[in-house]
């Protein structure tokens, strides 16, 4: 009888932790501080806001929109190695394009609270030094194709050529200075994005790492 306890004693053991794994460990039902219920669901390495139903604590997500494209056929292998070396140009250049966005957005509305054109210019030459600074090093590694595509993804992530942004911020003498630049190396600052036309293929890829596909 002790033994057929005892084994029942370790099972219960056992079997304890994966029944209230949902409560426990997932969805913090109580403050621990103040007993009181809260609306949080821990699926980790994410939060997420939760309402409770007929005692259950249910999770409420939103979901992005889903892309979803035709497989592709190649008709060759050199246009089936062209898309691999698209695919790995688009995971190398889309997370600067992404960053440069980011920081074209924070600069712009930073701006728009400084009192005076003078304060404005000052910020725009410390930016400018800071981006210099810290993005020349990572453009140098980047292949000629690279950098063009860079561009490109700039436009797609803020609908403006890199022409654009830099007569917008820093005035046409330096757009058409970098411009120049750019040529030197086969390049232009005044590039368009094309997710319709030319860049299709381009825009494919873009969602499919977007989307963690590739």
């Amino acid at each position: 009888m002790k033994r057929h306890f005892l084994i029942l004693a370790v099972l219960i053991y056992i079997l304890l932790p994966f029944t209230v794994k949902g409560q426990d460990y997932y969805a913090a039902n109580l403050n621990p501080e103040t007993n009181g219920r809260v609306s949080t669901i821990f699926l980790m390495p994410n939060v997420y806001p939760g309402v409770i139903l007929d005692g259950d604590t249910v999770a409420c997500m939103w979901l992005t929109d889903f892309i979803k494209y035709s497989p592709l056929t190649f008709r060759s292998t050199k246009e089936k190695a062209a898309y691999s070396k698209l695919i790995r140009d688009v995971k190398k250049t889309l997370p600067y394009a992404k960053e440069i966005a980011r920081i074209i957005t924070e600069t712009y509305e930073y701006m728009e609270t400084l009192p005076d054109d003078k304060a404005r210019q000052k910020h725009l030459n410390k930016m400018e030094k800071y981006l210099m600074d810290e993005y020349t090093p990572k453009m140098k590694k980047m292949t000629k194709s690279q950098g063009q595509l860079l561009m490109k993804l700039v436009d797609r992530e803020t609908n403006s050529s890199s022409y654009h942004i830099i007569d917008a911020f820093m005035g046409s003498f330096k757009a058409w200075t970098y411009n120049v630049f750019a040529g030197l190396f086969g390049n232009s600052l005044k590039v368009r994005y094309n997710p319709y036309g030319d860049d299709r293929a381009t825009e494919r890829v873009c969602v499919f790492v977007e989307q963690g596909a590739v």
